[in-house]
């Protein structure tokens, strides 16, 4: 297969985890005999530096045209000071929303050999497996009217929280079509007790649920989702919520692997084809640019490499070769050749050896199509 990928290192860390994920990637290419046709271009504050935007046309349009776009991470302290619109993180919200990728799969899971790294007691996250599905191109984040007004004890700030049917719908069929392929439970988040957007939101997701009676459909307001993570994260399958709660809990979910570098997601949109299995899809680790660590082979480019086993399933619909990458990945943490967020104590792998790691261990996995 011609696998055409768009690589957007960014800033920060990101290039260091996405030359990783590049390595891992073109290790499962030559493994299995695809053809990779990777091509690179600059977003966030990369791309201030170089064209004065966060996110060129001819950025935009390169992505449109790959397959995937396999990201690093946005934004640098060194341009709060911008307006919104020409921050780095303007660059991946416009990115997202020219991609039209509208649902964010961010698995979330505990590895054995890290139970100890997790700030959860051992019998509270082991065996932990859960995936929020996130609706990503709408809500407060994209919503208008926006912005401040006013000045002194007048000085006003509105976001707007807007959502429609037709974008809670199609959120809602990824994740249901999701949890049949695990438990077949899905809870869905809201704040529908205060929120008329949250009752919407709960009126649709219960109205597409009827569709799916093999699937166990809850509902739990967000606050109370918070806290169960922490209390409970074994009764979540897949959670599906708005934008907003989605992007911090999430987050918050990143204490079961022990670290956020672990984390790996892919924003996925419609299929090009009617009826097609695959999608386009934006592929990137949950974490941020981490600037304070940059250049030092501190990372940890797991959710890198772990976006790149996502990537080959959703986009091209290689399950062979994303099993591969996802068993590296968890032979090489049970070897406990990790970074120094994965290790408080003792000697840590560099972020170079920990890609390393992985592309030996994704070239000892057997393959059937040679």
């Amino acid at each position: 297969m011609r696998l055409r990928v768009l690589l957007m290192p960014g800033d920060g860390i990101g290039p260091e985890v996405l030359r990783e994920a590049s390595k891992a990637l073109h290790a499962v290419a030559l493994l299995f005999g695809h053809t990779l046709e990777a091509a690179e271009a600059a977003i966030g504050g990369a791309s201030i530096d170089k064209a004065g935007v966060p996110l060129t046309v001819e950025a935009l349009a390169a992505a449109q045209k790959a397959d995937a776009t396999l990201l690093g991470a946005v934004g640098l302290k060194r341009y709060d000071s911008l307006p919104p619109e020409r921050r780095p993180e303007r660059g991946l919200l416009d990115l997202r929303k020219g991609l039209g990728v509208f649902a964010n799969i961010r698995p979330s899971r505990t590895w054995p050999a890290l139970l100890d790294v997790s700030p959860l007691k051992n019998d509270v996250a082991n065996g932990a497996a859960l995936v929020f599905v996130r609706e990503l191109t709408s809500g407060i984040y994209y919503g208008t009217p926006r912005g401040v007004t006013g000045t002194g004890a007048d000085e006003r700030a509105v976001y707007t929280l807007s959502y429609t049917r037709a974008e809670i719908d199609r959120v809602a069929r990824i994740a249901f079509d999701l949890a049949r392929g695990r438990r077949a439970r899905v809870t869905s988040v809201d704040k529908s007790n205060v929120l008329e957007n949250s009752q919407l939101w709960r009126r649709v997701v219960t109205e597409v649920g009827r569709e799916y009676p093999d699937v166990r459909l809850d509902h739990m307001l967000v606050d109370n989702c918070a806290m169960q993570l922490v209390l409970n994260p074994r009764q979540f399958d897949v959670v599906l919520t708005e934008n907003m709660f989605g992007d911090i809990l999430s987050d918050e979910a990143a204490v079961l692997a022990g670290s956020i570098g672990m984390l790996a997601s892919a924003s996925l949109g419609a299929p090009r084809i009617p009826g097609e299995k695959t999608r386009q899809g934006l592929y990137e680790p949950v974490h941020g640019s981490a600037p304070d660590i940059a250049g030092r082979g501190l990372a940890n480019p797991l959710g890198a490499i772990g976006s790149v086993a996502a990537m080959l399933d959703y986009s091209f619909g290689l399950k062979e070769e994303s099993a591969a990458v996802s068993r590296a990945i968890d032979e090489v943490v049970a070897s406990g050749r990790v970074t120094p967020d994965l290790r408080p104590s003792g000697t840590a792998a560099t972020t170079e050896q920990v890609g390393d790691a992985v592309c030996g261990a994704i070239a000892g996995c057997p393959n059937e199509k040679m």
